[in-house]
C-alpha cells in the first residue's frame, strides 16, 4: 500500500494505493472514496486484503481533505466533487471501467459519479450512506428529523466562527481513543479546508434524491451498513435499498466506519457485490 500525490485532469488528489501483489490474478480496479471529516486512511485496513483477492484498490482524499489541497474558490458542489472521482479513476484505470464504493457522505458523491458517467463504473457499492441529505422530505418522512440536522447546522454556525481547532476539541472531548489515533484525528481535521468540510456539512443536509435516476442506470448498485451504524436511520437504508431493487446487506459488530470496524467482513460485503455485478 503506498501513499502518493496523482495527477489528474482535475488536479492533484492524495492517494493510498494497493496494487495486486506480482503472481495474483488481476481482476480489476476499484476506488473508493470516503465520507466527512475523512480520508484516504478510513480504507487502509481493506487495500491489502482487496489487492490479495486481485483487486487494484485506491482510496484518495477528497478535494480540501486531509493531503489533497483545497482552495476557498475550488468547486466543492456534489457535480464537482463527483468529477473528481471520475478524474481519478480516468487517471488511474483509462481503459477499464472501475468499481465504485462510497462510505457516508461518499456514497452521496459515487451517486453523483456513477450519473454523471455510467460508463466510467462496473458496479457501485454504498457503504453507511444514504438516499439524500438529512434535510430531505423522504428522509424525514420516514424517520423525522435526525439528530444530524442539528449537529451539522452547529458545525456550519462553529467552523467559521471559532475555528477549526476549538470545533476538533468539542467534537472529540467524550471519545475515548488511544493517544496516536487522537493525535492523527487532529492532524487530518486541521489540515482540512475549511470551505471543503462546510461544503460538505451542508451537502449532508440538502443534497437531493437521486436513487430512482440510479436505479434506471444499468450500473449494478450494492448497499450494506454496519449492524450499529449511527448515521442514516435503518429505515431509511432500507427503503433506499428497496428502491435499487436490492437488500442491506448488515455487517455484524460494527459502526459507521465498518472498513475500520470489520475490514475483512467489509471486504468479503465488496468482493460478493462484485461477483454478483459480474454475472
Amino acid at each position: 500500500m503506498t501513499p502518493r500525490m496523482l495527477a489528474t485532469a482535475r488536479g492533484t488528489f492524495a492517494v493510498l494505493d494497493a496494487p495486486v501483489p506480482s503472481g495474483t490474478p488481476r481482476r480489476g480496479h476499484v476506488l473508493l472514496v470516503p465520507g466527512f471529516t475523512g480520508s484516504k486512511e478510513d480504507f487502509a485496513l481493506v487495500l491489502p486484503l482487496l489487492a490479495r483477492a486481485g483487486w487494484h484498490a485506491t482510496s484518495y482524499d477528497q478535494r480540501g481533505q486531509f493531503e489533497t489541497a483545497g482552495k476557498p474558490d475550488d468547486d466543492y458542489s456534489l457535480r464537482g466533487l463527483a468529477a473528481d472521482a471520475l478524474a481519478v479513476q480516468e487517471a488511474l484505470a483509462p481503459y477499464a471501467g472501475s468499481h465504485l464504493v462510497g462510505h457516508s457522505f461518499g456514497g452521496l458523491v459515487a451517486q453523483h459519479a456513477v450519473l454523471d458517467d455510467a460508463s466510467a463504473w462496473r458496479s457501485l457499492a454504498l457503504l453507511c450512506s444514504g438516499p439524500a441529505g438529512f434535510d430531505d422530505p423522504g428522509v424525514q418522512a420516514l424517520a423525522g428529523e435526525p439528530a444530524q440536522v442539528r449537529m451539522l447546522r452547529a458545525f456550519l454556525t462553529a467552523v467559521p466562527t471559532v475555528g477549526l481547532e476549538v470545533v476538533f476539541e468539542q467534537q472529540h472531548t467524550a471519545f475515548d481513543v488511544p493517544d496516536e489515533i487522537r493525535g492523527f484525528l487532529r492532524r487530518r481535521f486541521l489540515a482540512s479546508a475549511p470551505e471543503s468540510l462546510t461544503a460538505i456539512a451542508a451537502h449532508l443536509l440538502e443534497a437531493p434524491d437521486q436513487v430512482d435516476a440510479l436505479a434506471a442506470t444499468d450500473v449494478p448498485v450494492a448497499v450494506g451498513r454496519g449492524s450499529d451504524d449511527d448515521a442514516w436511520p435503518f429505515v431509511v437504508q432500507d427503503r433506499m435499498a428497496e428502491r435499487l431493487g436490492t437488500e442491506v446487506v448488515v455487517i455484524e459488530a460494527a459502526g459507521h466506519s465498518v472498513a475500520v470496524d470489520q475490514p475483512a467482513a467489509t471486504v468479503d460485503f465488496l468482493v460478493r457485490a462484485w461477483a454478483r455485478a459480474e454475472r
